[in-house]
């Protein structure tokens, strides 16, 4: 079953020093671009992630320091992706929990003003995870039939990935919606305000922490309650994204106060 889009949605996966997001570099980047009448346009970069590749990682992807020794670092890469997902939704593989809060840290560590508010987001693992709880490589061999040569190349994976969500839709025609917005909420593992999942909406629909000694409470009266804590906060070790999420909510409740 082919996707039913109204504007390009673009697959990508990233290869990377770690996983800590706050962290780690991406090593490689790969999307796949799919547009709402069916052509596609894909592009691949290697990266220079500016801190050493360790032997164990290296073991999982393969993408030694020499190799990308002489490649563009994310800075200078960054125009250019941003360019080709601008005004995109985005899908992937654990793409919700990694790829997604990892690109937006190396995009706001380039000075690109990242932004999802626009901006679906459908994780194909929640959805394989959802009905038949399995890996990318076992999703491949279930859905597609084929076994995945290449794993933990970011193209292969890409080009697996969008192929994975592809027959999902036709597995599960009767249960799943050839749409991005029913399958990004699908995905949703809970409702993020700031991507990684440290600020959440309550049913109330306000922001709330969840983590930590202030878990469920309220982040603007925590903000007017413990005025050091949003620069605890902004020195502690969280993803950029979720700093810049925070520092929005402490402006908006200020402006309040000025009206």
């Amino acid at each position: 079953m082919e996707l039913k889009l109204t504007k390009p949605l673009c697959f990508f996966d990233l290869e990377a020093t770690g996983t800590n997001v706050a962290k780690d570099r991406i090593v490689e980047i790969s999307i796949l671009k799919i547009f709402p009448n069916g052509n596609r346009e894909s592009k691949t970069w290697l990266v220079n992630p500016t801190v050493p590749i360790s032997k164990e990682v290296v073991a999982v992807h393969g993408i030694t320091n020499e190799k990308v020794a002489n490649e563009p670092t994310f800075k200078e890469l960054a125009p250019a992706i941003n360019e080709m997902i601008k005004g995109c939704d985005l899908a992937g593989y654990n793409s919700n929990r990694y790829d997604i809060p990892l690109l937006a840290e190396e995009m706001l560590r380039a000075g690109v003003d990242f932004e999802m508010k626009n901006s679906l987001a459908v994780d194909v693992q929640t959805i394989f995870h959802k009905m038949e709880q399995r890996t990318l490589s076992a999703a491949y061999k279930f859905y597609c039939g084929k076994d995945l040569e290449g794993a933990h190349s970011a193209s292969v994976d890409t080009e697996a990935t969008y192929e994975v969500l592809k027959s999902q839709l036709d597995m599960y025609e009767d249960k799943l919606q050839n749409d991005v917005k029913w399958l990004s909420e699908f995905s949703s593992q809970k409702n993020c305000a700031d991507i990684a999942g440290f600020i959440i909406y309550d049913k109330k629909g306000r922001e709330v922490f969840s983590f930590g000694k202030y878990k469920g409470k309220c982040v603007e009266d925590i903000l007017e309650q413990e005025p050091g804590y949003f620069g605890w906060f902004q020195n502690a070790d969280f993803p950029l994204y979720t700093k810049k999420v925070l520092t929005a909510i402490k402006l908006r409740k200020l402006n309040t106060k000025l009206k």
